[in-house]
């Protein structure tokens, strides 16, 4: 790449950076007023259960660092069949709202939850069933969180003076040099834990809320500025299609095979085998719907009407960011050189189509890519912020005032809760001074751990009269168990001659057994499911006045709390 490419890349993006988090930080002060109108429990870890439309749609959404670089890389790559792989997206706010939200919503405001743990503890009055999934939660999204601080850290590294790369490119943006001291990637490092772990702290859920809103705006504007430039710059998406086809033919000497960036499966090696492609249809639906993170953002929201407006307002975003993206991908073929990394794709294109933008003889097109490119900044500390509040609540809320100072004080919790942010935050930063090979990787652990372990206890609690605590504990440890021994059993036969690869693209030791050709959330949420059930059924019935406390309409005096419900 030459110099000019990484000049414009470097103080674009890094004063792009600066104004994202100096919002960040105002957002987090702003937040803190609205914080301390109510109790500091359901104020710092619920935002007083006022979440909006807005708030509810464009935080509760697919979007991350990856929509701009994975996806991205898929459509470049393989063409528009990618389409049909991100067509699970759009069920996520169907799967996510209408299916379990106004359930969830009621069930917390009846057990006055404000974890998660303490949303099953006091649905099947069952403290095993809180600690537990206080346990289950802890563990994978310690691994998620490390996982997030690494793409932090490496974001911005990308907005280093001098710095080259424009991807996230793991091995190339770390260690360049074996032995040596990737003095970037550090000060990246200690730059983002200093400013998501402070602006955290002031606002702590609305902190969260409001920054992901704020960088799914940014995103969006970034995707229509991006459209219309790759459009014109192309000629049209007719055009860039047909040159796509011809300059992957003339690159390959293949035409037949070339073809196959408009038709399916996709160009070059089968883009996924029939077993994976619909265990996406899984993967995304019910692993949205099932994440912790995402469970107490439905707690949060302000009524029922909201949730049905968001199921409108997000499936509306969720077509804007995509669709769009496909069209943008595609022109790339004919704007840039053939692309070895290919997740360069849209911080290429970014700066290619922005560097000839004036203003009386000022040129700010480094300052348009510079914002275009920190929406995956944006999107990675919306996420750290709201992981670090899950955890932090699951450690004051669930362990510290359940079991060492059930009479703590306001500011005793305040305390413990500031102190538990700053250790988990530190413990996340040392971890990523040698930080874990293959990001990526960890993140769909993690996101198929959660899935098999609360997807069925979920849909249990909220729908089924006859669910036990036992029934719901064994299918939380069961599911776990599941993803936990087929990652064990991928890990340990890597690269073993003979061991069966389904041929996906997952070249790393950490990754699962795919069983039959599935991905593991299959199989977790089958047998988590299959034990729930079977317990539940041979354990006695709960007691009926909690079931009719938690699923029959309530005197009205009785059910004020739960208002437009």
């Amino acid at each position: 790449m030459s110099g000019d490419w990484g000049d414009l890349n470097s103080y674009g993006l890094l004063f792009a950076l600066a104004v994202i988090i100096g919002v960040s930080g105002w957002i987090g002060v702003v937040a803190q007023r609205a914080v301390s109108r109510g109790s500091f429990l359901k104020g710092f870890f619920l935002g007083n259960r006022g979440l909006g439309v807005w708030a509810m749609a464009l935080t509760a959404t697919v979007q991350s660092g990856g929509t701009f670089m994975g996806v991205p890389s898929l459509i470049y790559s393989h063409g528009y069949v990618v389409a049909l792989w991100i067509g699970s997206y759009m069920l996520v706010p169907l799967m996510g709202f209408a299916v379990v939200g106004k359930r969830l919503a009621h069930l917390s405001r009846r057990t006055d939850a404000v974890t998660v743990p303490d949303l099953f503890r006091g649905r099947f009055d069952s403290p095993a069933v809180g600690v537990t999934t206080s346990l289950v939660i802890l563990f994978f999204l310690s691994f998620m969180l490390m996982a997030q601080f690494k793409a932090g850290a490496l974001i911005m590294k990308l907005a280093w003076p001098s710095n080259t790369d424009l991807a996230l490119s793991e091995d190339a943006a770390l260690a360049p040099v074996a032995g040596a001291i990737d003095y970037g990637y550090l000060v990246g490092l200690a730059v983002f834990t200093i400013v998501v772990v402070a602006y955290t702290l002031f606002g702590g859920f609305l902190a969260s809320v409001w920054t992901d809103l704020f960088q799914s705006v940014l995103m969006a504007v970034g995707v229509t500025i991006l459209l219309f430039l790759a459009l014109e710059a192309s000629g049209g998406l007719e055009e860039a299609t047909r040159s796509a086809v011809a300059r992957t033919a003339a690159r390959t000497g293949d035409p037949r095979t070339a073809v196959g960036l408009v038709t399916g499966p996709g160009y070059g090696r089968d883009f996924l085998p029939l077993g994976l492609a619909c265990s996406y249809f899984v993967v995304w639906i019910w692993g949205g719907m099932s994440s912790p993170a995402s469970i107490v953002r439905v707690m949060a929201s302000k009524d029922t009407a909201t949730l049905r407006r968001s199921i409108v307002v997000l499936g509306c975003y969720n077509l804007m960011i995509y669709l769009p993206l496909i069209a943008i991908c595609i022109c790339a073929h004919r704007i840039l050189p053939p692309l070895q990394a290919t997740d360069e794709v849209i911080p290429r294109l970014a700066i290619k189509l922005t560097q000839s933008f004036e203003l009386g003889g000022f040129r700010y097109g480094t300052f348009v890519s510079g914002l275009i490119l920190s929406a995956p900044f944006g999107a990675v500390m919306a996420t750290v912020s709201c992981y670090l509040v899950v955890i932090a609540s699951g450690i004051v809320r669930d362990v510290y005032q359940r079991f060492v100072n059930p009479e703590a004080t306001d500011y005793e919790i305040r305390r413990m809760t500031r102190a538990a942010m700053i250790v988990v935050g530190a413990v996340a930063l040392t971890a990523n001074i040698w930080p874990p090979k293959f990001l990526q990787s960890f993140v769909v652990f993690c996101t198929q751990g959660q899935t098999g372990a609360f997807l069925a206890p979920l849909l249990m609690a909220c729908y089924w009269r006859r669910a036990t605590k036992q029934g719901v504990l064994a299918a939380m440890i069961s599911g776990a168990l599941t993803i936990l021994s087929l990652y064990a059993v991928g890990w340990i036969g890597y690269g073993v001659a003979g061991w069966p690869d389904p041929g996906t693209s997952q070249a790393t030791s950490f990754r699962p057994y795919f069983l039959l050709g599935f991905e593991p959330i299959v199989w977790g949420i089958l047998v988590s499911t299959l034990f729930g059930v079977v317990v539940s059924l041979r354990t006695p019935p709960p007691d009926e006045a909690l079931v009719r406390r938690m699923f029959d309409r309530l005197e009205p005096a009785a059910d004020a709390a739960t208002p437009n419900h």
